[in-house]
């Protein structure tokens, strides 16, 4: 363990914390993280980075999901109220919240890659005397958004991961890209950062989160697996609204053919070749009940084990929506609100991070391979590193957790922080020290 990271990881602690909380009290869901990303950039060009954002590092036509322009503009304003500067957040117009840092050693060397993703979820944060961020004056002020599943731990980590190799750039060869992601909730904002070419260069790509499958600060697995691709479909069912009963024929009915579709979805077969999911997850429809619903709107998400067996599911999902609207003569709108891809570890890159993680003081328990669970938009940055020869990992950072991922009463053991920076930064050192993979 170069001794030096170790020594830089443990004096940033207070700082990480204070940073971590801050984060944690100003919560942005995707596409709406004006202030942390404004924050993001400040700190790294402070840092002496190039920094890269906003429309430089996203490719409008592949941003999905993105809120309506009231709740931009309400979002952005708020983010402003909150001491987000003025100029930077006027880049990120549209939501275009994605950061991009370039370390350029000068020196030949492969490049290197990190992930960190910055929103929050769409939770109302609890307000209990036994909840710590409410005890201790960090609970969350933004009604409706809450850190609840760990991405202020990870944006904390990666500007803690900054300063430390920053610090030891002369002892780096290549070049080092920090990737700031949005709206990974909901796996919205990968695919628009991929597209943009971020990582294309890129040599070694490693994705975090905190706990998930490990519970424990000092637990690391270094190939995460088993992400279940996934699309995430948004519907709207448009008929003809009429007097129930005064001239029903004339109308449309968007809620039936909602109606008929949300049955026949979880009718949809299941595969041989391994698991897949469907859920209808929301239908809202109707204004009174002697009208015949003219609207009805759906949220639907579709998984399999394999991109190839969400494609099976997603498929046949479009063709009972076109279906049932068919059956009730109304039209019906599909959008792609997210999507991410199933993925696996490169298993050479696990294994070298399994080797280095048995060297950095507080890791107690190494695994190369582990759960990853549910789906993960980070699927899009390892494939392409993958596709065009490079190798790509997702690592978990074991932590006590105080309640379930996306439960109002989450938190964190904060000493997940520092050990997040020292395993990184080790990980980057010697990483860095190493021949490019063969393409």
């Amino acid at each position: 363990m170069h001794p030096g990271i170790a020594e830089l990881a443990a004096g940033l602690k207070e700082r990480l914390v204070a940073l971590r909380r801050d984060l944690h009290r100003y919560p942005e869901p995707g596409w709406t993280e004006f202030r942390t990303a404004g924050l993001v950039v400040k700190k790294l060009q402070e840092l002496g980075y190039e920094v890269y954002y906003g429309g430089e590092v996203i490719k409008e036509e592949a941003m999905m999901g993105v809120p309506g322009p009231e709740e931009l503009a309400r979002r952005q304003q708020q983010a402003l109220e909150q001491g987000a500067d003025p100029e930077i957040v006027a880049r990120m117009e549209g939501g275009k919240t994605g950061v991009v840092a370039v370390l350029d050693t000068g020196r030949p060397g492969p490049t290197l890659g990190f992930r960190f993703d910055m929103d929050a979820n769409d939770v109302d944060e609890a307000r209990e005397a036994t909840h710590r961020p409410f005890a201790e004056g960090f609970v969350s002020e933004n009604p409706g958004a809450m850190h609840a599943c760990g991405h202020d731990a990870h944006t904390t980590i990666g500007l803690g991961l900054a300063e430390v190799l920053m610090a030891i750039k002369d002892e780096l060869k290549g070049r080092i890209k920090l990737v700031f992601q949005p709206a990974e909730e909901g796996v919205r904002g990968a695919r628009a950062m991929v597209e943009a070419g971020v990582v294309d260069d890129v040599d070694y790509m490693l994705g975090i989160h905190v706990g998930i499958s490990r519970r424990k600060v000092g637990q690391v697995v270094c190939g995460g697996r088993g992400f279940l691709a996934t699309t995430k479909l948004d519907v709207t069912f448009t008929g003809v609204p009429a007097h129930a009963g005064g001239e029903p024929e004339a109308g449309h009915n968007a809620l039936l053919a909602a109606a008929t579709a949300a049955l026949n979805l979880h009718a949809i077969s299941r595969h041989s070749q391994g698991a897949t999911r469907i859920n209808v997850g929301t239908l809202v429809a109707g204004s009174g009940r002697n009208v015949i619903p003219g609207r009805a709107e759906m949220k639907i998400e579709t998984r399999g084990a394999t991109t190839e067996l969400n494609d099976f599911v997603r498929e046949r999902a479009h063709r009972i929506l076109q279906g049932a609207a068919m059956m009730h003569a109304v039209e019906v709108d599909v959008k792609q609100a997210g999507a991410a891809l199933s993925g696996e570890a490169s298993a050479q890159l696990a294994q070298k991070l399994a080797a280095i993680a048995k060297t950095v003081p507080g890791v107690t328990e190494v695994a190369e391979f582990g759960p990853a669970g549910g789906s993960e938009d980070y699927s899009y940055f390892m494939a392409r590193v993958q596709e065009r020869g490079g190798q790509a990992t997702y690592i978990i950072l074991g932590t006590e957790i105080a309640a379930g991922h996306h439960n109002s009463r989450f938190d964190i053991n904060e000493e997940v922080l520092p050990l997040g920076v020292k395993l990184l930064g080790e990980a980057a050192y010697q990483l860095s020290n190493t021949l490019p993979p063969t393409r």
